[in-house]
């Protein structure tokens, strides 16, 4: 009876510090306010997970008004937090590993095993109530673990928030600048076609040959099939824009977009104010530290729980003899212990010791990458703005004068009319450049902005492409 006593008195005192210590919890509501306060920037506060029909209807109304006007960046940032499927699955997916995270924290109930046992004239019951006794005592581990892997849960949910608007607003910049190269696609197709009609006429007439007749239509053939690609392209990037914002069959007719990308900012960002914002990000990082303290506590914890499993019972048994009516009690413990006669753990303990060496590792990378993605970033960025720069001060305005030139040439009669037409489509492709180099530098801006957060951004930088010569034509 003393053993049993103390034995209650131990598994008492081991829950009640247990729960002194405090369960790992998750309240989601503070975790997503955390997200939009860390990465506010991006989510501009409104990130949210629409759990009943009003929050669902205050979040479509909201989707309606952003539909209501040109949508631009920002505008289409919160249109796909707030209507976009994908967001609100990737809220509700983080929730429920979150949860997760926490319940594997949590002491398992305890177990009541009744029984009754008819032998002759005697009626037995048993009563057994049983506690896992190792959970017990690893109790402040297990939490341990809980804690650190509800605290990487958050930290993920930043970094994919993160990366996702990442891909809405370069969806939003590459459907602008398709749309905006579709309207100057169609101009040069005007002037080719204007130029072949003309040398159509002009050779009638006798006053062309058939070498430059034929080039004019070349050209005019060249134009037609590149505005069949402007007209795709500008489909395609339209389509992947839908599909980041979520946007239902009812509302496609609603989405309006600018004329034209926003303009270069007139200075760039300087190389310690991107380093200065890079320290308070570092999500990589601070996810990788939570999964590895995760995983080094979690290792601790089946140095223990892998060799032997130990279950602790009282049991309260009653005896009704029937023929004299008396009644015995008997009380007493249970101990089930697991012998490890033939699974002594090792190979769960060198599972945990792989994925503690695994996480290390991959802190180690984090570290290590965070720097070099910035770098890497930064200089696509850079590049960026130099080359939209450029063609925005210099090549542009050059081309400009050459086309006030060149009319004034054709007025005075040293030029013909196929020159100048030519000029014009040459014109127009510098400008589509131009277009190309300014949609690259608001995608790198985009990928910057992550690579600060501490998320991957692509560094990858796409210039202009190169311009042919359109200026051999002439009779």
């Amino acid at each position: 009876m003393n053993m049993m006593t103390a034995l209650c008195k131990g598994c008492a005192l081991l829950v009640l510090l247990g729960g002194l210590a405090g369960c790992a919890t998750v309240d989601f509501d503070q975790s997503v306010a955390r997200t939009n306060t860390q990465a506010a920037g991006f989510t501009h506060g409104q990130l949210a997970l629409g759990r009943d029909a009003a929050q669902r209807d205050a979040m479509a109304l909201r989707a309606s008004e952003l539909l209501s006007r040109p949508l631009s960046e920002p505008a289409a940032v919160q249109l796909a937090l707030v209507n976009s499927p994908s967001f609100q699955a990737l809220l509700a997916r983080n929730w429920a590993s979150a949860a997760d995270a926490a319940q594997s924290g949590r002491l398992a109930n305890p177990v009541f095993s009744f029984e009754r046992l008819h032998i002759l004239d005697e009626v037995e019951f048993g009563r057994l109530l049983s506690v896992g006794l190792l959970d017990l005592l690893t109790f402040p581990m297990r939490q341990g673990v809980a804690k650190s892997r509800v605290a990487a849960a958050e930290h993920r949910l930043t970094r994919d928030v993160v990366r996702q608007v990442t891909e809405v607003r370069g969806a939003w910049v590459r459907a602008v600048a398709a749309n905006e190269r579709l309207g100057y696609a169609r101009q040069v197709f005007a002037a080719a076609e204007a130029s072949a009609e003309l040398a159509r006429r002009m050779q009638q007439a006798g006053n062309f040959n058939t070498i430059e007749r034929v080039r004019q239509q070349g050209f005019y053939a060249d134009a037609a099939t590149q505005l069949a690609l402007a007209r795709h392209a500008m489909t395609a990037r339209q389509e992947e824009l839908i599909r980041q914002l979520g946007l239902s069959e009812s509302q496609i007719p609603l989405l309006m977009l600018p004329a034209r990308l926003p303009d270069l900012p007139e200075s760039a960002r300087q190389p310690e104010d991107v380093s200065s914002a890079a320290r308070a990000g570092n999500l990589d990082v601070r996810l990788a530290q939570a999964e590895f303290e995760a995983a080094a506590k979690a290792q601790g914890l089946s140095r223990v729980t892998s060799l032997v499993d130990v279950e602790a019972g009282l049991r309260h048994n009653t005896v009704f003899d029937n023929d004299s009516g008396d009644r015995a009690t008997g009380r007493g413990y249970e101990l089930d212990v697991t012998l490890p006669l033939f699974d002594w753990g090792g190979m769960k303990r060198e599972v945990m010791n792989a994925r503690t060496l695994a996480a290390g590792h991959e802190l180690e990378v984090a570290l290590r990458g965070s720097g070099s993605r910035l770098r890497e970033g930064y200089s696509a960025y850079r590049t960026a703005h130099d080359i939209a720069r450029h063609y925005r001060e210099e090549i542009i305005p050059l081309q400009q004068v050459m086309a006030e030139e060149n009319v004034y040439r054709y007025n005075a009669m040293l030029i013909g009319v196929f020159e100048l037409l030519a000029d014009a489509r040459e014109r127009i492709r510098v400008v589509q450049a131009g277009i190309d180099a300014l949609e690259g530098f608001w995608l790198a801006d985009a990928a910057l902005e992550a690579v600060i957060m501490g998320t991957e951004g692509g560094g990858e930088l796409a210039g202009p492409a190169p311009q042919g010569e359109a200026r051999d034509a002439g009779h």
